[in-house]
């Protein structure tokens, strides 16, 4: 009656099985590639590639995409994302994090209600931050990217990296410059590596001038995370120092840090839009 052999039954079987799990394990690796496709074309270097510019007007031209993208974002179950490896699941909240942030941007660029955007605190309130809008569907739930960095990346405990400081983008100038591709498991360490040199060696930003260090202000408002122990780091100087060759630290300069003897002093914020004009 079945003149089909058990062998090849049990091939066609096996063939079906791997089709499936090669499916599955292609799209969890290709998740962010329509973001970084969009990042490689709209996100142009600048200032001796220690920040970047975005073409804020061209993504909302390809605004289907990034929406598509980030359906693709709000699809992932909290049970697919808890199973994953930490930096997977690390890349995929800064991800998150910089793909809303533009998606707020591009929203509300050239609307009536905002003809002419010139900072994300702009599209705040008296009364709440952009940051505080709750309009992010992501792993079960409606939050604000507050929350996403806040609690999901810095207040789970989990990470203890106080390099995602360099790679989540707020949009601004004074920002750590969103980077021109996504992040991504494999190559996080690296990338987060590039970001917080990138950004420290920027002198317009972080600058040793004999004893003084004058450094962004991302190190007053977060300076608790660089003192949790990363790489042995205690102190933000000890992280500093971490750093000597970006930052330019001559010897006595680092010999004062260590000593606690160099003062540290933060920089005003830029909020101006990271626009590319």
């Amino acid at each position: 009656m079945f003149k089909t052999p058990l062998k090849a039954l049990l091939l066609g079987s096996a063939l079906v099985v791997t089709s499936f799990a090669t499916s599955f394990s292609t799209q969890a690796q290709n998740m962010h590639d329509s973001w970084n496709a969009l990042l490689n074309k709209h996100v142009v270097a600048i200032n001796h590639n220690h920040s970047t510019e975005v073409d804020y007007a061209a993504i909302k031209r390809e605004h289907a995409q990034l929406k598509t993208y980030l359906d693709s974002l709000t699809a992932v179950t909290q049970s697919e994302f808890d199973a994953w490896e930490k930096p997977k699941q690390l890349a995929f909240l800064i991800n998150a994090y910089n793909a809303w942030t533009v998606e707020l941007i591009v929203s509300n660029l050239a609307s009536k209600e905002y003809p002419d955007l010139k900072s994300i605190k702009d599209l705040g309130s008296f009364f709440s931050s952009p940051w505080s809008k709750e309009f992010v569907p992501l792993l079960g739930k409606t939050r604000s990217l507050d929350e996403i960095e806040h609690d999901l990346i810095r207040g789970s405990g989990k990470y203890n990296d106080p390099r995602i400081h360099f790679a989540v983008n707020c949009a601004s100038i004074g920002c750590p410059a969103l980077r021109e591709e996504a992040y991504t498991a494999t190559d996080l360490e690296s990338q987060l590596q590039e970001q917080t040199v990138r950004f420290l060696s920027d002198m317009t930003r972080n600058m040793a001038q004999e004893n003084t260090l004058s450094v962004s202000s991302i190190f007053k408002w977060y300076g608790d995370d660089f003192e949790k122990g990363f790489r042995g780091a205690n102190t933000l100087q000890q992280f500093f120092l971490q750093y000597s060759d970006a930052l330019k630290l001559i010897p006595a300069q680092q010999k004062a840090l260590k000593n606690d003897d160099m003062e540290v002093k933060f920089l005003d914020y830029n909020w101006d839009l990271n626009v590319r004009h």
